[in-house]
Parts: structure tokens; C-alpha cells; sequence
């Protein structure tokens, strides 16, 4: 039931374009980062330093002709992330697109809502400073170019952050604040740059929660669709955030395949 073809066919001419989109070594970032060139944008692709992925990806987008550069560092990093953003913006001239895809959930198991003995000042630092404090250190560093070229920014939230208990109540706190700041930075930014994030369910991607095949195949059975999402399913959507969708900002857009009806 997939649609990765239609997704991945020619849909926008960003010829001239420039987007930087965090997290893009794997998952949805990749997929993003991937779809967004291969439509003609010149993307600047984040990963922490020493993630191999990261250069691996690159080279492979550039050995398909696409226009593609490495922006490694961590989004967590107070001085480091807005340097990045900074550095990548020079190097690509300009900037359409910032996509705030980087996040880590802190934990490898799902911690149920009744274990607050599980929920340490270490997770709660973790995840504040990579999914919340960071994407407002990034999109505050990008916003003047942003502004110039009257862009977009989009973010990555989650069905955590909406109705959804997530891998723990930590990361679920997160993501709700990504929601707010959606929504805040539309209203500060605007009418210059407009500000969206998507919220995805359940994703078939190289992320750090364990799932069991028992907790799998559950999520397909309980979204409408009776699959789970794939990156490229949310980088269609990401995309038409950043370059269509022309009168939408601070909206927060579920994309779950009906999981969370």
C-alpha cells in the first residue's frame, strides 16, 4: 500500500533554492533531504560529528548528480548549533528552507506515563536541549536569511506532543512545546517566513525506540490506513510545507495514517 513512487516523482522546480534540513543522516531527515534535491534544491545536510552516515549519505546524493553539502554538528550544542546554521548559510548563499528534523527520544524502551521514577533529570536535559531549546536556537540563528527570501521553516513534532503518550513522558513534554513554538515563532516571524510542523505516528525508520514485533504490527492494526508512515510519506509533506502550501503557517500537521482516530 505504499506510494513511494508518487512521492519521490518531480513535483516543485527549486532550481535556485537552498534548504538545510538537521537530522539528515538517516530516516526522515534523509528522505527529506533526499526529495528536496532531487527537486532541485541545493541542501545542506546536519549530522553529529563522527556519524558516518552523514558523509556517506552525502557522497551518495552527489554521485546522482544532486547538489548536497555537509553541515555536521549538534543541534544540542548552545554556541555549535547556530554556528552551523551560520556556517551552512554562507557556504549555500541563501536560505528557503531551515526543516528542524534532529530530535533524540533519550531512551531506547518506551517508559510508561506511571513510571516517574524513570523520568531522571538526565532525560529531561537531553531531550529538552536537543527537541525544544535547540530548534529555537537554530530557527532564531536562520530566521534574518530566511526572512530576506521570504522562506519557510518546518519542524518535526510528534502525535506525542498532541494525544499520544510517546516513548516517555519526557520526550512527549518536548515535542508539545515544538507544537507551541510552531505557533509562536509563526506569529514573530511572520509575514516574511512561515512556520509549520508536521506530528507523525508510527515511522519505519532507523530511530532509537526498540519495537517489538508484537507493538509493530499493533500500530498498523490501529491506523486507518493499516500500514505505518514511511520518511518518505513525511518528507512529501515537509516539503509542501516549505514550498507550497503558501497561505499556512503555525499549524502542526498530523501525519499517522490515521493511528490516532
Amino acid at each position: 500500500m505504499t506510494n513511494l513512487s508518487a512521492a519521490n516523482k518531480l513535483r516543485y522546480d527549486l532550481s535556485g533554492k537552498a534548504a538545510i534540513v538537521t537530522g539528515g543522516a538517516s530516516g526522515i531527515g534523509l528522505a527529506t533531504a533526499t526529495m528536496l534535491a532531487r527537486n532541485g534544491c541545493t541542501v545542506a545536510i546536519n549530522f553529529l560529528a563522527g556519524d558516518a552516515r552523514g558523509p556517506e549519505a552525502v557522497a551518495n546524493l552527489r554521485q546522482e548528480g544532486l547538489s548536497v553539502i555537509e553541515a555536521p554538528g549538534s543541534v544540542s550544542d548552545p554556541k555549535g548549533g547556530p554556528q552551523m546554521i551560520e556556517d551552512a548559510i554562507r557556504r549555500l548563499g541563501r536560505l528557503d528552507l531551515l526543516v528542524n528534523n534532529a530530535g533524540t527520544p533519550g531512551v531506547t524502551a518506551v517508559v510508561p506515563p506511571n513510571r516517574l521514577d524513570l523520568i531522571t533529570d538526565e532525560l529531561w536535559d537531553a531531550v529538552i536541549q536537543t527537541n525544544m531549546v535547540g530548534l529555537f536556537r537554530l530557527s532564531k540563528a536562520a530566521a534574518p536569511a530566511l526572512k530576506e527570501y521570504n522562506g519557510a521553516i518546518v519542524s518535526v513534532a510528534s502525535i506525542a506532543g498532541i494525544n499520544s503518550a510517546g516513548s516517555s513522558l519526557a520526550y512527549g513534554a518536548t515535542k508539545a512545546g515544538v507544537v507551541s513554538l510552531t505557533m509562536n515563532l509563526a506569529r514573530g516571524l511572520g509575514p516574511e517566513v512561515r512556520v509549520n510542523a508536521i506530528a507523525p505516528g508510527a515511522v519505519d525508520s532507523s530511530w532509537q525506540i526498540q519495537w517489538t514485533d508484537q507493538a509493530r504490527q499493533g500500530s498498523i492494526d490501529k491506523a486507518a490506513l493499516k500500514r505505518r508512515c514511511t520518511p518518505e510519506d513525511l518528507a512529501e509533506v515537509i516539503v509542501f510545507l516549505g514550498f507550497g502550501a503558501s497561505m499556512v503557517t503555525g499549524q502542526t500537521l498530523i501525519v499517522d495514517g490515521g493511528l490516532t482516530l
